[in-house]
C-alpha cells in the first residue's frame, strides 16, 4: 500500500471519528448550562414569601455569560439594592451553583434533577462558608419558555422552613 494511500484512509477514520464524537449527546448539565446562558439579559418580577417567613417585594434578576462561556452570573435586586448573586457552572458531569446570599454566607449547591423536557433544574446543598445560621438549602429553576422564569429558594435553618418564589419575565416582553 502506497503511503498516499495509508494517508488517506487515515484521514478518513480522523474524518469518521469526529464525525461520531460531534454526535454524541449533550449532557444534561451542559443542556441546562445553555438554558441559563439563553437568559442573558435583564427581567423584572415579583419575590413572594411561604412558610416561615411572609411578604413579597418587586425584583429585578440580570443575567450574563463570563468566564469565558463556562459560567453565568446571577444578579438579582430590589429596587437599587444588589441583594443576591449566584454562579452557575459546569463541574465535570455537574451542574454546580454557588449562591451569594443575602444573610452573608455562600451555600454552595449541585443539580440533582435536570428535566430536559421540562426544562427543570434542581440544586441541594453540599456545603457552605460564611457566616452560620439560616441559609439557602436548594433551589429549583424552571424556564417554561424564552421570556419566563421561577426561581424557589428554600430557606432553611430559621425558625421555620420558608420558600421564596420568584416569578420573572424578560424586561421588555
Amino acid at each position: 500500500m502506497t503511503r498516499e494511500r495509508r494517508l488517506s484512509i487515515a484521514v478518513g477514520f480522523l474524518i469518521v471519528a469526529c464525525a461520531v464524537r460531534g454526535a454524541e449527546p449533550e449532557s444534561p448539565s451542559a443542556a441546562a448550562l445553555g438554558w441559563l446562558k439563553g437568559l442573558s439579559g435583564t427581567w423584572q418580577g415579583r419575590a413572594e414569601w411561604s412558610g416561615g417567613r411572609t411578604g413579597s417585594y418587586e425584583l429585578t434578576a440580570t443575567y450574563r455569560i463570563s468566564g469565558n462561556g463556562t459560567a453565568v452570573v446571577e444578579d438579582l435586586a430590589s429596587g437599587d439594592i444588589p441583594s443576591m448573586t449566584s454562579v452557575y457552572h459546569e463541574d465535570g458531569s455537574d451542574l454546580r451553583m454557588t449562591h451569594f446570599c443575602g444573610a452573608g454566607n455562600q451555600p454552595r449547591l449541585k443539580a440533582t434533577e435536570i428535566d430536559t423536557a421540562k426544562k427543570t433544574v434542581r440544586f441541594e446543598m453540599v456545603d457552605m462558608t460564611g457566616r452560620p445560621g439560616g441559609h439557602v438549602g436548594g433551589v429549583e429553576l424552571r424556564i417554561p419558555d424564552a421570556d419566563h422564569l421561577t426561581i424557589l429558594f428554600l430557606f432553611v435553618g430559621g425558625k421555620a422552613p420558608a420558600v421564596e418564589r420568584l416569578d420573572l419575565t424578560r424586561a421588555g416582553k
